[in-house]
């Protein structure tokens, strides 16, 4: 295994600090925590808090700064943070407007949140959630739909909400709508490797890919051939129109690299997924192309698709000033 790291048990306290001094005016690392916060704390508008294991940079961290996360928390590589560490990162930004948590859907993420969230509410924080489920390839565990890339554009838009000055009722409706109206799948050509493991999990071989995966090195929905970049996109593209109905509406399109998948080989599969949906009467309002929500050095990408209203829109357009994303 090559990586470029220290110890591997510091690996997230040393990302971190490397994020709060690659930009201070932005963001700020708790002394001695997981935790990135805004540099500045906005007392009179609804705090946004999100979170979850690392080893999917920039999320979630990247994404703290006006108009996105006022805090995120980070647990161990694809490891849910715990209760303690969610806690403290909801007391950190509470104020009297109140704390949204914007959680994927994985039932440690799940757990440590909604734990966390009781011990706040037992302190008189007002604070409430919601859950991401953005991943059509998985629909019949235990848990429904995981929470994947789609989540980045909740941030977005719960963020701007907030900045406006919306209510904590107000914003969870806004996010929830952004939630139900998201839809990503993914495929990786090549699995990550945890650096406590030193491998991945299992191989794809040379002449494969996995389809439907997830962003934790776990199975997709099964092994393929591996075909061209207009045919892997045109495959997942016709997943995901099955899900919603897209057709005649604006859409966001986000194609997000895994980490190890050349930004060559992502405008190719943004070329074809700009022309495929003009010819299903879909209207892009807007593409985002790269990396948002990692896997380690996992060789693939995912597709998300979030059909817009005019409300979701202002909001997606208002402006994000962040490490990984500004507008």
């Amino acid at each position: 295994m090559k990586k470029v790291i220290n110890n591997v048990s510091d690996i997230e306290k040393e990302l971190l600090e490397g994020l709060a001094t690659a930009c201070p005016k932005i963001v700020r690392k708790l002394r001695d925590q997981n935790i990135i916060v805004r540099a500045i704390l906005n007392p009179n508008k609804v705090a946004i808090v999100s979170g979850g294991g690392s080893g999917h940079e920039p999320a979630h961290a990247g994404y703290v700064g006006y108009g996105m996360l006022d805090c995120a928390v980070s647990g161990s590589i694809f490891t849910s943070p715990p209760v303690s560490l969610v806690f403290k990162a909801i007391c950190e930004v509470a104020n009297e407007k109140g704390v949204l948590c914007i959680v994927k859907n994985y039932t440690g993420d799940i757990m440590s949140f909604d734990l966390a969230i009781d011990m706040a509410r037992s302190k008189g924080i007002k604070v409430d959630r919601v859950i991401v489920d953005d991943d059509i390839a998985v629909t019949d565990n235990l848990v429904g739909r995981r929470g994947v890339a789609g989540t980045i554009l909740v941030h977005k838009i719960a963020g701007a909400a907030a900045e406006a000055g919306l209510d904590l009722e107000t914003i969870k409706e806004i996010a929830q709508r952004t939630i139900n109206n998201v839809r990503t799948i993914g495929v990786a050509l090549k699995l990550c490797t945890v650096p406590a493991v030193g491998k991945p999990g299992f191989d794809v071989p040379d002449t494969e890919m996995e389809f439907g995966i997830g962003i934790h090195g776990e199975p997709g929905i099964r092994q393929e051939q591996i075909t061209s970049a207009d045919g892997i996109a045109r495959k997942m593209l016709d997943k995901l129109l099955s899900h919603i109905y897209f057709a005649g509406n604006e859409v966001v399109v986000l194609i997000n690299g895994m980490g190890a998948t050349p930004m060559m080989e992502l405008l190719i599969v943004s070329r074809f997924v700009n022309a495929y949906l003009y010819r299903n009467a879909v209207k892009i309002h807007d593409t985002l192309v790269g990396n948002y929500m990692t896997s380690i050095d996992m060789a693939g990408f995912s597709i998300s698709l979030l059909k817009l209203d005019d409300n979701l829109r202002a909001f997606y357009d208002a402006s994000a000033i962040t490490f990984a994303l500004k507008k």
